[in-house]
């Protein structure tokens, strides 16, 4: 079956199955308890979860597609001769059954990039708030993100020491996004996402300008994208220059497939081409509701001063069209269950509230 599909279909499909290996490395280091912690900067760790497992994923997605220019976000020996038994070249055969996107059938290796967050919420995973936890695989075609790999290694972790442990969610724009179940966002709230210790003056006024009815604050990028694909928040806030590409690649193109948009301070949507710097100066701003621009109206001009203007992916009129498309038809794509009721009643909204408060969450009423 890989054979025969597009090879934009095949790295997706291979990064589906390699994020999977992946997590169950990054389960078993937690298990053992030697989680090997370095500090790279303020709340900046890395642990040997981060390490086993991006060497496992940028060796097994190089072996299977060698011209294809692949960034991780931990610094590692390139020399370094990674084991046979911690590569894995199998392919999702989820992700084959599916025809590729009209746009990306012609995609050749040279345009394609691959964004790798072996570990996205690695404070949290030392700090034993395994929800927070993201493995993310993002692809980039001609400078756009158009793929995306979310895999939550501990999902399910508190139903018990005999369940099964991990999902994965994958999207292609142009397709869907797949492997959740998505919640009705309440009409009389409006719930924004930031950062839970990554916060200063400038992150606080700018989610205070959104006019929010309250506040969740969690750690990792992904998992905060996460929570708008899920249909939880409203919205993700982050006047910060702390994200980088391998932090927002994958996610963007996920939360992309069900109709949202993931840009900078400014409204830019980001390149990631190959030859872009790696961290987003530009801040992130991204929302599940229909007008974004909205939003980036209310960030104030004197904090947008403060955040460079992200370089724009060359236009590729084929690929905004499948993104629009989306935009216009949320309730449609392929993958997304939605929850039986169309308004969740008052009580139904508190208890999905009460969710995501668990493991320490804040919730500050503004």
């Amino acid at each position: 079956m890989a054979a025969k599909a597009a090879l934009l279909m095949r790295v997706v499909s291979a990064s589906v199955a390699v994020s999977n290996r992946a997590c169950q490395i990054i389960r078993d280091v937690l298990k053992k308890g030697e989680l090997g912690i370095v500090e790279k900067g303020k709340n900046d760790f890395q642990t040997e979860a981060d390490r086993s497992a991006q060497r496992c994923i940028i060796a097994s997605l190089h072996k299977q597609f060698p011209k294809v220019s692949i960034f991780g976000e931990e610094a590692l020996d390139p020399s370094e001769k990674i084991p046979e038994e911690m590569l894995e070249l199998g392919f999702s055969d989820e992700v084959l059954a599916h025809d590729c996107p009209e746009y990306l059938k012609d995609v050749k290796d040279e345009e394609i990039v691959i964004w790798v967050d072996p570990v996205d919420g690695t404070a949290e995973y030392t700090q034993g708030l395994l929800d927070h936890v993201t493995c993310l695989i993002g692809i980039s075609a001609r400078g756009h993100s158009v793929a995306g790999i979310i895999n939550q290694p501990f999902y399910n972790y508190k139903a018990g020491p005999d369940a099964e442990l991990g999902r994965c969610i994958w999207g292609i724009i142009g397709l869907g996004s797949f492997g959740f179940t998505r919640d009705v966002l309440p009409k009389d709230e409006f719930i924004v996402t930031t950062s839970r210790s990554h916060s200063d003056r400038l992150v606080t006024e700018t989610v205070e300008a959104c006019e929010p009815t309250s506040v969740v604050r969690v750690g990792g990028a992904g998992h905060k994208v996460l929570l708008l694909i899920e249909g939880k928040v409203h919205a993700y806030v982050f006047a910060s220059k702390g994200c980088k590409k391998w932090d927002t690649c994958a996610p963007e193109s996920v939360l992309a497939a069900v109709g949202g948009r993931l840009t900078d301070m400014h409204g830019i949507k980001m390149s990631y081409g190959a030859g872009v710097q790696r961290k987003n100066t530009g801040g992130i701003l991204a929302t599940s509701v229909s007008d974004h621009d909205y939003i980036v109206n209310k960030v104030p001009e004197h904090v947008k001063e403060v955040f460079d203007k992200s370089v724009e992916a060359e236009d590729w009129p084929e690929f905004e069209l499948a993104r629009i498309q989306h935009m216009n038809n949320k309730d449609v794509d392929q993958g997304v269950k939605r929850k039986k009721t169309d308004t969740p009643d008052s009580d139904s909204s508190r208890s999905s509230k009460s969710d995501l408060l668990a493991d320490e969450t804040l919730d500050t009423k503004l």
